[in-house]
């Protein structure tokens, strides 16, 4: 309750949970959900949220309006040239795409429209991206004079590297079929087929168990990291010990029943 007769301020990020999957929606369409001060705190507040929720299984992050994110709000970043603190473009942003990279709850980037810079970092971050085919991107930071530095940690990570090079040094605007060519969408769909796409990949997630989800996504960061035979000797063990959990158990218990394993959520009654 406000106490002090000030006007509550205005949230820039909303959520919602529904069958186990919270939905966090960038809701600053003025400046296109730009990355500034004020949003990138609620949407901070949002995914710690989110991830230590236990109804909370699948995590979809959306916006509105037309853009998804525009980047980092300008007019926020006027400093003094050589003014390293001036520029408050560091605030959370970090730990938010770490948050969404390393969430052990997968992530699915539901992209309501155009994406612009630091916007496609967090598309990067996400497990899954889904766009409409009307969409377009572009990594607009040398034309401004400044660099893509943070979303590089997540981007170069999932662009080819010929593309990432072309796009991230020419500012180039590319659309959603070539998004996905390049790998940074998952899916660019008619906008029409947007909402029951995204329902297709979060219905098949909480079919997964949450800890073989989170472990599987190390796994496909890790394991191409290893040489063949230790790759072999670690996931020997880990296939081992997962067949033996209690998930696994259960897992392979509910196949052999024909029935829902007790992780998948219940159908939501009045």
């Amino acid at each position: 309750m406000n106490t002090n007769g000030s006007r509550p301020v205005e949230r820039l990020v909303h959520k919602e949970v529904s069958g186990g999957v919270a939905t966090i929606t960038l809701d600053s369409p003025r400046n296109r959900n730009a990355l500034s001060v004020r949003l990138l705190g609620d949407l901070e507040e949002r995914l710690t949220w989110a991830l230590a929720e236990e109804s909370v299984r699948v995590i979809v992050l959306t916006g509105t309006g037309p853009v998804f994110c525009a980047g980092a709000d300008l007019k926020e970043q006027r400093a003094e040239p050589g003014d390293a603190h001036g520029a408050p473009v560091t605030a959370s942003f970090p730990e938010i795409m770490n948050l969404i990279w390393e969430s052990p709850k997968p992530v699915v980037c539901r992209l309501n429209g155009t994406a612009r810079a630091g916007g496609l970092g967090l598309v990067a971050a996400c497990d899954f991206a889904i766009a409409p085919d009307t969409a377009s991107f572009a990594f607009t930071e040398v034309r401004l004079g400044v660099v893509p530095a943070m979303i590089s940690v997540t981007v170069l990570r999932r662009l080819d590297p010929r593309a990432a090079s072309e796009y991230l040094l020419t500012g180039e605007v590319f659309d959603a079929a070539r998004a996905q060519e390049i790998g940074l969408l998952t899916r660019a769909v008619p906008e029409t087929a947007l909402d029951s796409t995204v329902a297709h990949y979060t219905d098949m997630l909480l079919r997964g168990g949450p800890e073989s989800l989170a472990i599987t996504k190390k796994l496909v960061r890790a394991v191409p990291t290893l040489s063949v035979e230790e790759g072999m000797r670690q996931m020997a063990e880990l296939s081992a010990r997962r067949f033996t959990s209690a998930e696994g158990q259960e897992g392979i218990a509910s196949f052999m029943e024909k029935r829902p394993a007790s992780w998948i959520p219940r159908p939501e009654t009045d």
